[in-house]
């Protein structure tokens, strides 16, 4: 990961693939030593892609690799691909205030450029924040009032009119048990019409 004396700056690509009217926003990856792919949601204990393994496969190791210590980067590319899900995060630039992956203790010191984002995204109509960091930071740039988590608000940017999502984190430290995140996002995933 690039450091910038004390500062990280976001150390993937964004995942826009051609037509995506979903772009997925978390806060930042972890540090590169929980890696287990070069992609979002890299690490192990995270459980995005075990919620996608249940909403889409009703399989919770859909995404896992065969040895159950790592993810399927390329299924999981390829399946994003397909529905028309982009991924993103809000913070480009950050200070880790106590050293760890934990949002709470995660300076923003450049958010996302949301303009040029959705530029690069014509066909979006959905944002989908996955944390209360992202929302946060998201809300910094963005007027709409928060939605209760699993529900959305509207906004209007770029003469389109966007849902914004508020989801459960998928984080193992958010004291809610996996199969009720995966209920929660496939209700938003029907209601995307991603089925």
């Amino acid at each position: 990961m690039m450091q910038i004396n004390e500062y990280e700056s976001h150390p993937l690509p964004p995942f826009f693939p051609d037509g995506a009217t979903v772009l997925m926003l978390g806060s930042f990856p972890p540090g590169k030593a929980r890696w287990k792919m070069d992609f979002f949601y890299p690490n192990f204990q995270n459980d995005m892609w075990r919620i996608f393994g249940l909403v889409f496969f009703d399989d919770r190791d859909y995404f896992v690799t065969a040895d159950r210590t790592s993810f399927r980067e390329a299924a999981i590319r390829s399946f994003l691909t397909e529905k028309g899900i982009a991924l993103w995060d809000t913070a480009m630039v950050v200070k880790r205030q106590k050293g760890n992956a934990s949002d709470k203790f995660l300076e923003v010191i450049q958010p996302i450029d949301l303009e040029q984002t959705l530029r690069a995204l014509p066909a979006c109509r959905a944002i989908v924040v996955t944390g209360q960091k992202a929302m946060d930071t998201l809300r910094t740039l963005l007027p709409f009032e928060e939605p209760k988590t699993g529900h959305y608000a509207e906004t209007a940017c770029q003469g389109r009119l966007l849902r914004i999502y508020r989801m459960p984190s998928s984080s193992r430290a958010y004291p809610k048990p996996l199969p009720e995140k995966a209920a929660a996002y496939g209700q938003l995933f029907r209601e995307l019409e991603k089925f």
